[in-house]
């Protein structure tokens, strides 16, 4: 049997817990994995696992005892710690406080308690010079070691010095410097401590040969140079400084240092001869360093000096110095700012305007902002609007930006440069936004890019009236359509229509015929015809129309226009020529138009026999109700309702051989129309009895692949005879079924 530990080795592992995650977890899994309860001697007993943490196979079989673990866990007989026959995890049933808790004092006390423990070395006392010499050597002697191993360890050489220095043997530390510098003079720091050391110990002239020599042999090192004259400030030595400076600025050092003689000058000098000093540095500094910062330290050394010309003069050096290409926002900000505290508002609202105009509009957002606040302080409504306009302005650009083919974007941005009525930029704008061809070559891409086109050509004729461009706009714009693909009409249209508005007949007529050899379209066709009409050039037109129904034979609309045209000009044999000729065409677009319209050319011409004609010619291609209708509507107009009579009866024969109902009752209602108005109680008794019932039917749908698609509802039409037809089938299907059942039973009989 497996022994538990003892009591006492419980106590000892509870003051064990360590502060630490790794003790902890370390403690945990030692306490953990041992047993709770008492000793085998004094019960014999088997002992059950303290926590979930170990084993929880093994149970206390006394479940009256009471049990703990070392790290604070409590089980008693109320803890059910065996798994079930699932692997479910254990209930805690006892969720009261162990008896012996950790708290926060006992661990901040343990780890007190385990702190490691710092050896330091003995302080020494030295109590006379043969004790202090000897400490000195020993010391010595320990850095010239560690120097012959290193001896390009700064840091060595440094805390040697300093040691020295410390023990009072400057001459000694000096030395160490110097032997220092003998391996690496390039090096800062040696030179920053000696001169420290030098300074610190008020060995002045020392420290202003070390600067000197330092100054001297690394030029391009500003710390030197600003320690240097720091110094020399101090210690009141003014002049010196300036020489130093002066020195230094010869080498073309950076801004700050420039900044720092200006400051110093500042310090140190009175109101007139410190404003001389100071813009002969500020001269020399703009010619050394060209920046707009620069000019901006100048600028703003003038204002606040209180000389607001010479603030201004320097702003206008920098804009025509420096060029509008290095200027930037802040630039514009600081120099409206300025000229807004004198009161000069035009000269703000100018710079802002002009910054506007040459900074890109991604990096305007801040003075766009303090232009806005500017005009809603000192301008007037219509300054507040252009700042508005500003900004939608930026607002389209950076739109058009992201997405040049965006057309609808342009078309705003184009109105709104319309609004503000600066023909420069609304010209700007069309050519920027035309520039943008569609990158796919299909019509129904190019439709608002066209429309760009077409605005900006009204634009130039009517806006700024002048031809020449307007000219030039309109042949761009057909240069850029592929009118081998596609073309527009439209576009070709209003060019002729606009040299014609130039008086330029012969440009109008040319201009056309080259849409038409390049791209026939139909309105280009109408359109021409159209012009030629109006001028009265009846042969043009002919020819036009020849070209026309070459180009579209099947057109029926085109063979009317030309009939019709023939016969304006009382040309009926070429009129009734030209309808013989579209109806035998093969493939017709429309043909009950035209057909429709030779029967009327024939009826306006008095010619009734030969319309009857056109209808019974007609009636062999198609025998469609509307035809049988429009014919009996003919006999009328000519008072031979027998013959309209007639020609309904042939129609209702037809229609019911053919089964077509819902064509049948049309022909009907027209025909008791006829009866109605031309006919007497009889004939209007023979149409009414043939007037069919409408019935609501249902049919089953199905799908292509043959399954059930739901029901239909439909309107179907049911007439007298079909009535009757139907009684007669029944009738005979019951003699048929009599016939059948009385056979069967001679059957049964024999």
């Amino acid at each position: 049997m497996i022994q538990a530990p003892s009591i006492t080795r419980r106590q000892e592992g509870l003051a064990r817990v360590s502060t630490s995650s790794e003790a902890a977890f370390d403690m945990m899994s030692e306490t953990c994995c041992g047993f709770v309860g008492d000793s085998p001697a004094a019960g014999g007993a088997r002992f059950g696992w303290c926590c979930q943490l170990c084993s929880p196979t093994l149970r206390s079989p006394r479940r009256d005892e009471a049990l703990s673990c070392r790290v604070g866990f409590r089980r008693d007989a109320r803890w059910e710690m065996a798994s079930t026959s699932r692997g479910r995890p254990m209930a805690v049933k006892n969720k009261a406080a162990a008896p012996v808790q950790i708290t926060a004092e006992q661990i901040l006390r343990e780890a007190m308690d385990r702190r490691e423990v710092v050896i330091r070395a003995p302080e020494q006392k030295i109590t006379d010079v043969d004790e202090l010499q000897h400490y000195r050597a020993r010391k010595r002697k320990e850095y010239e070691d560690t120097l012959r191993r290193q001896q390009h360890n700064v840091g060595v050489w440094m805390k040697y010095a300093l040691w020295e220095a410390s023990q009072l043997e400057f001459e000694r530390a000096r030395s160490i410097f110097e032997r220092a510098l003998d391996v690496d003079y390039r090096n800062h720091s040696v030179w920053l401590k000696y001169a420290e050391m030098e300074m610190k110990n008020r060995f002045v002239n020392h420290a202003r040969n070390i600067w000197d020599r330092a100054v001297t042999l690394l030029p391009r090192v500003d710390q030197f140079w600003f320690k240097y004259t720091h110094m020399e400030e101090m210690l009141g030595n003014v002049a010196g400084a300036r020489v130093i400076f002066e020195r230094w600025m010869k080498w073309a050092p950076p801004a700050n240092a420039w900044q720092s003689y200006v400051m110093m000058e500042m310090r140190h000098g009175k109101d007139a001869k410190m404003k001389e000093r100071c813009r002969a540095i500020y001269e020399r500094f703009i010619v050394c360093h060209p920046t707009v910062d620069s000019y901006m330290k100048y600028a703003k050394f003038e204002k606040n000096h209180g000389d607001p010309d010479k603030c201004r003069e320097v702003f206008e050096r920098c804009s025509s110095e420096l060029g509008d290409d290095t200027l930037e926002e802040d630039f514009f900000m600081h120099f409206a700012s300025f000229e807004a505290e004198c009161q000069e508002t035009e000269r703000a609202r100018a710079i802002y305007k002009y910054a506007l105009e040459r900074l890109p509009k991604a990096k305007s957002h801040e003075i766009y902002r303090r232009y806005t606040n500017f005009e809603k302080q000192f301008g007037t409504r219509e300054g507040i609007e252009d700042v508005i306009i500003s900004k939608r302005r930026q607002q389209y650009e950076r739109e058009v930006a992201a997405n040049p083919h965006n057309y609808d974007i342009w078309f705003d941005y184009i109105k709104l440069e319309q609004s503000c009525g600066n023909n420069d930029r609304i010209r700007d704008v069309f050519e920027r936004a035309v520039a943008n061809v569609p990158l796919v070559h299909e019509k129904h891409y190019w439709a608002r890019y066209i429309y760009l086109w077409i605005q900006y050509v009204i634009f130039e004729e009517l806006t700024t009236e002048d031809v020449e461009r307007t000219r030039l706009v309109y042949k761009a714009a057909l240069k850029v359509i592929p009118h081998k693909l596609f073309t527009f009409a439209k576009i070709w249209i209003m060019f002729a229509e606009f040299e014609i508005r130039q008086m330029d007949l012969k440009a109008a007529r040319r201009i056309l015929g080259r849409a038409i050899g390049m791209a026939p379209k139909e309105k280009l066709f109408k359109s021409y015809i159209q012009l030629e009409l109006q001028l009265g050039d009846a042969d043009r037109c002919r020819t036009l129309y020849e070209k026309y129904l070459i180009y579209s034979p099947e057109n029926c609309h085109a063979w009317s226009k030309f009939a019709n045209l023939e016969k304006s000009l009382a040309e009926n044999e070429r009129a009734r020529a030209i309808f013989e000729l579209a109806i035998s065409q093969p493939v017709l677009d429309m043909p009950e138009v035209l057909w429709k319209a030779y029967i009327d050319f024939e009826t306006q011409q008095d010619q009734f026999d030969r319309a009857r004609s056109l209808y019974d010619r007609l009636l062999e291609k198609t025998k469609h109700v509307k035809v049988w209708i429009s014919l009996a509507q003919f006999e009328t107009s000519q008072n031979q309702l027998d013959k309209a009579r007639h020609v309904f009866e042939r129609a209702d024969k037809y229609l019911k051989a053919e089964s077509r109902r819902s064509e049948r009752a049309q022909l009907l209602e027209a025909w008791r129309d006829f009866e109605r108005k031309y006919g007497n109680e009889a004939t209007q008794t023979v149409v009414s009895d043939r007037m069919p019932r409408r019935l609501k039917k249902r049919r089953l749908l199905t799908n292509e692949d043959g399954t059930d698609a739901g029901w239909e509802e439909y309107y179907d039409y049911e007439f007298p005879d079909d009535a009757k037809g139907a009684a007669n089938i029944a009738l005979l299907e019951k003699a048929r079924l009599w016939k059948k059942q009385r056979l069967e039973a001679t059957e049964d009989d024999a």
